[in-house]
């Protein structure tokens, strides 16, 4: 899961400040890598480093962006590399000079690599699928054989990528001289949303992964990119839509809704914010048919993610709720870190109990979602060394059991705490008194209510089913090889000597 976002401007004014602004609106989606590009007078100028936005980029990195357009990238890397070289936005010099930034992943990445070496003789110089996506849109763009391109080559090309490519992919890429454009995969299994900002010197137009990316910096949403569908903005500020996949149809990712997406944001028109107060409405509701007999004294969010349904959860049941546990701002999410180390030792710095709201007390912690199980067993813990009496658990979305291969870090299903487990099972897993599920069919229910129009979700991690229709074991097994914790953990201790110097000046 990553963030991207790309702007270009007829007022010709701090183009990469509102990136850099942009970005870091989006940091939650990605926290690894962070870069920008823009273009000015036929060139492009780039500056991508490991890290938070705000340590990548210094006074003298944005002073030399120059340029009224640009496009901006946060990493969040499935395969756990922390590899400057994987940095993203990616360029290649033909055709044009295109600079691209891509959210999602690719299911068809061996395949496309061959043909991009065999058939389109294009050089790929990483491990990223992003960098295979890019070379196949400017190869297709290189078939329109032109001096000068115009908006239709761009669609043409992006019809004949929606053929090539299978997947997960929300894009922006951007070409000097010409402008910059966007597209989504046919299925819309990624976000991406257009809007503008109109002052009197001009108007910005901005694409971004999410609404609040735009919200928060004064744009106005125009509306989401639907599946299939590619936008080219040119030079003149001039927008143009079409949609070129053949047989598209809307099967956006339901975990965005649960866990990656901020509460303020609205994706597909549907209102995160909405989504998660249903949630909790709909946990509240089977709480009270399956444990009717339980006395619960205090519900308390594990957060962030989990307070907007918690707190309707124990409106619903009209029990107390609290913070009893408060956040670290200052140590990222867990659930992206790379490796099972790194996740256990960083929930006790992330979170610490308040012993009044747990001493004596029969609690209900509420997250979002249980994956792994880490992060959940420790703060179980962590409630009964508070003095918890009773510690009972509540996800609001169902067991993980199946890995997630269009963009987001759930490769093995042997590490999911539910992987050959009942309820129960996980439960005492975790060290948990009781714990209840989110029932799938609710949580499609409370996501749907946001935009009637949406029949079909991507809910792979629940269920097993993939929208794209073309995984099998073979390629789960493949993911797992390179995606598993225990590989992460050996990447990373390989290359903590070399991340140092892969700071891309």
């Amino acid at each position: 899961m990553c963030g991207i976002v790309g702007i270009l401007s007829t007022t010709k004014k701090d183009t990469a400040v509102y990136i850099y602004d942009a970005l870091t609106i989006l940091q939650h989606r990605g926290q690894d890598a962070a870069g920008i590009v823009t273009a000015h007078k036929g060139r492009l100028y780039m500056r991508k480093s490991n890290g938070l936005v705000k340590n990548s980029f210094r006074t003298r990195h944005m002073a030399s962006l120059l340029g009224d357009m640009g496009i901006g990238h946060v990493r969040y890397p499935t395969a756990g590399s922390s590899s400057g070289a994987e940095a993203q936005p990616f360029y290649v010099n033909s055709p044009y000079g295109i600079a691209f930034a891509h959210n999602g992943n690719l299911t068809n990445t061996k395949e496309l690599a061959k043909e991009l070496f065999e058939q389109d003789r294009r050089h790929i110089n990483t491990n990223s699928d992003s960098e295979i996506l890019l070379n196949i849109f400017a190869s297709e763009l290189a078939k329109q054989q032109k001096q000068h391109i115009n908006e239709q080559d761009v669609f043409a090309s992006v019809k004949q990528v929606h053929k090539r490519v299978r997947g997960a992919y929300a894009t922006i890429g951007i070409i000097p001289g010409f402008g910059i454009f966007g597209f989504r995969d046919p299925n819309g299994i990624r976000p991406l949303i257009l809007g503008k900002r109109t002052t009197k010197g001009g108007t910005k137009h901005m694409l971004a992964s999410e609404s609040v990316a735009l919200t928060a910096l004064g744009y106005e949403i125009t509306q989401d990119v639907k599946p299939g569908e590619a936008v080219v903005i040119d030079r003149q500020g001039n927008i143009f839509v079409q949609q070129c996949a053949e047989a598209p149809k809307y099967s956006p990712c339901i975990f965005e809704f649960v866990y990656f997406a901020r509460p303020d944001s609205v994706i597909d028109d549907i209102s995160v914010y909405k989504t998660r107060l249903r949630m909790g409405e709909r946990l509240a509701a089977k709480i009270h048919k399956e444990w009717g007999d339980e006395k619960i004294d205090v519900v308390i969010p594990i957060p962030d993610t989990s307070r907007v349904s918690a707190l309707q959860l124990a409106n619903e049941l009209q029990i107390k709720y609290s913070e009893g546990l408060i956040k670290n701002r200052y140590i990222a999410r867990t659930f992206i870190m790379p490796g099972q180390k790194l996740r256990k030792k960083s929930v006790r710095q992330k979170l610490s109990a308040i012993g009044l709201e747990f001493k004596d007390k029969n609690v209900l912690l509420v997250d979002d979602s249980i994956v792994r199980g880490t992060t959940s067993e420790q703060i179980v813990k962590m409630a009964r060394d508070a003095g918890a009496k009773k510690v009972f658990f509540a996800s609001a979305a169902p067991a993980v059991r199946h890995p997630n291969v269009y963009g987001i870090d759930m490769a093995s299903e042997k590490e999911f705490v539910a992987h050959n487990k009942t309820t129960e099972e996980v439960c005492k897993t975790i060290g948990a008194d009781r714990l209840i599920y989110q029932d799938l069919d609710d949580l499609i229910w409370c996501v749907q209510q946001g935009n009637m129009k949406i029949t079909e979700f991507d809910c792979s991690c629940f269920n097993g089913e993939y929208v794209t229709g073309d995984i099998n074991q073979k390629y789960l097994n493949d993911i797992e090889a390179v995606r598993a914790d225990s590989v992460k953990e050996k990447n990373n201790t390989n290359e903590s000597s070399e991340l140092i110097c892969n700071d891309v000046e």
